[in-house]
């Protein structure tokens, strides 16, 4: 089962709805016992850095997210679910995020005739060809929503980059875990094969 992480922010319907098109049955569940038995995660969301931390201690589901990355589960997060990976977000203040990719969620610090947020299609530059990429080609359109952008204090994690005032990443992999801050769930027929990609990685 996937399941998919409800900490009561975000698109988490469009995002189950994505995995139903391609054939694939996810759980919106916000249990930490349901995230213990699933063989893979996916961990979405849109809004603020600091309340969806607030939110996933509340709800006590940190501890099983992070068990589930390290007993090697396939991860998937998307947009602010990228950006929670990483160590602290300057996003409204300094506030601390899941520490499990080294590395600073930045606001995007540019020319007055650059959209911020950016927003809408724009391309991936891939850098590592991560297996949810499969089939993809360079160069590929997907849909963008963000404001911050993350900074990977290792360059190696990072598997696509994308043009906004410059190069920025859009995509990290490490092993098990894969995140993005374009929404595959919004990208068409390629963002659905991004999802389908992910559910049929090995368990």
């Amino acid at each position: 089962m996937i399941a998919v992480v409800d900490y009561g922010m975000g698109n988490l319907r469009s995002v189950q709805k994505g995995f139903e098109k391609v054939g694939y049955r996810a759980e919106v569940t916000d249990h930490p016992s349901a995230l213990a038995a699933a063989r893979k995660i996916v961990l979405p969301g849109v809004g603020a850095f600091e309340d969806a931390m607030a939110e996933l201690r509340r709800r006590e589901l940190i501890r099983p997210i992070l068990a589930a990355i390290e007993a090697g589960k396939p991860f998937l997060g998307i947009c602010l679910g990228l950006q929670l990976l990483f160590e602290v977000s300057y996003e409204n203040g300094r506030h601390e995020g899941l520490g499990v990719v080294r590395g600073e969620v930045r606001r995007f610090d540019l020319p007055r005739e650059l959209s911020v947020p950016h927003m809408g299609w724009n391309q991936l530059a891939i850098r590592r060809p991560a297996p949810v990429l499969a089939g993809l080609p360079d160069g590929v359109y997907v849909y963008f929503v963000h404001g911050y952008y993350v900074a990977p204090a290792e360059t190696a994690v990072i598997a696509t980059e994308t043009d906004h005032g410059g190069p920025f990443c859009s995509m990290i992999w490490r092993d098990n875990v894969f995140a993005t801050q374009f929404h595959p769930e919004k990208s068409q027929a390629d963002g659905l094969r991004i999802l389908r990609n992910f559910a049929e990685l090995p368990a």
